[in-house]
């Protein structure tokens, strides 16, 4: 059989040419920490729950599933609160997915989405793979943003979709409520705020949830990849006004949603209490890494994620392989003299830090 030999004899669209897929490495090291997974496993008892649900479900498999997924979509509204009814809840295959959807319904040739950089890479490959243009504002030298600023940016690139991570991925920073506010008012399109890391913030600290109320374009999207530890089952979703949710009915597939998906996170849900209580020992470690990494000479910057990103690394290609050769896989963000490492359990916080201080400060 004849093969193409790359993607340039193919017909692709123009706007994909030179493009890259979203892609870390996956290597089998023993200690794995660079893309913000939750490196604890599902409790067994749970797991044992959620085995059970998903047995039920499949008995039915035959049958396409509940296209409403009405049951997650009560229970998501339970677990975020608010207020909030099963009709203001959509979800979907991970969160990229539940982006997806939006840039689909919002975005699209001619129109435009942006966001303040750094942020979570995929963003532009979601919007310019629905055929947007993707637009990068500019944070502080902290990467923080204030509202001012924030609203003066938005105002002058008037954007159909604007999508403000917080925690942001991936300097951890957080996103005051009142830049979200002040965001909204400048912007004509729709307001989407990514609390995928929401979770691992300070218990006080408060949602963009409550903004919702008299906000149609806005948005609030989150994720059981992270606090939950369900990153391999993919289940993402967000809460907005009714009418953003029969906008995105329009651009989903049908069924889009598994039997077995909506089973599993239904069941992980009703264990939401035991499935969060590693989110305060993930934050210790998040904390505990900071701190050693201050003594050991490096800058590390607030997180409120489940990750540190750190400055002061003079050669951040040379220590990531540095630490790749001693096991420990870590994630270059691209940003200049600084690397991301995601909070693992203690074990694996320890043998990033050991291995790290091996290599010293210069490398």
């Amino acid at each position: 059989m004849e093969h193409v030999t790359s993607l340039d004899e193919l017909p692709l669209r123009a706007d994909l040419r030179g493009l890259t897929p979203y892609g870390a490495p996956q290597v089998p090291l023993p200690v794995a920490l660079n893309v913000n997974e939750n490196t604890h496993p599902v409790p067994d008892e749970i797991a044992s729950d959620i085995l059970d649900d998903i047995a039920l479900a499949l008995r039915d498999v035959n049958r396409y599933p509940d296209r409403e997924f009405t049951s997650l979509r009560e229970a998501f509204a339970e677990y975020l609160g608010h207020g909030l009814a099963a009709e203001q809840i959509w979800a979907g295959n991970g969160s990229n997915e539940v982006l997806q959807h939006i840039m689909q319904a919002f975005g699209g040739p001619g129109r435009t989405a942006f966001g303040f950089a750094p942020t979570y890479s995929m963003y532009p490959l979601i919007t310019q793979g629905t055929g947007a243009r993707w637009i990068a504002g500019t944070r502080h030298d902290d990467f923080t943003i204030d509202p001012d600023d924030a609203a003066r940016q938005v105002a002058d690139v008037d954007p159909d979709v604007v999508i403000l991570c917080t925690p942001n991925n991936p300097t951890g920073t957080p996103l005051g409520l009142e830049v979200i506010e002040a965001v909204y008012e400048a912007a004509r399109g729709v307001v989407i705020v990514d609390e995928a890391y929401q979770e691992f913030a300070p218990h006080d600290a408060p949602s963009a949830l409550t903004l919702l109320d008299g906000r149609p374009r806005l948005a609030v999207s989150r994720t059981m990849s992270k606090a939950f530890a369900f990153a391999g089952a993919r289940v993402g979703y967000l809460a907005a006004d009714p009418a953003f949710i029969d906008a995105l009915r329009l651009v989903r597939l049908p069924y889009h949603l598994s039997a077995l998906t909506q089973a599993a996170a239904v069941a992980a849900l009703r264990n939401a209490s035991t499935m969060l209580r590693m989110v305060d020992e993930i934050v210790e470690q998040r904390e505990r890494i900071s701190a050693t990494l201050e003594a050991l000479g490096y800058t590390p910057h607030v997180s409120w994620s489940n990750f540190v990103l750190f400055g002061g690394v003079d050669d951040p290609k040379a220590t990531w392989r540095a630490l790749y050769e001693r096991g420990v896989l870590i994630r270059d963000v691209g940003i200049p003299h600084h690397l991301r490492v995601s909070a693992g359990t203690e074990a694996e916080t320890t043998a990033f830090l050991e291995a790290l201080a091996s290599i010293g400060s210069s490398s």
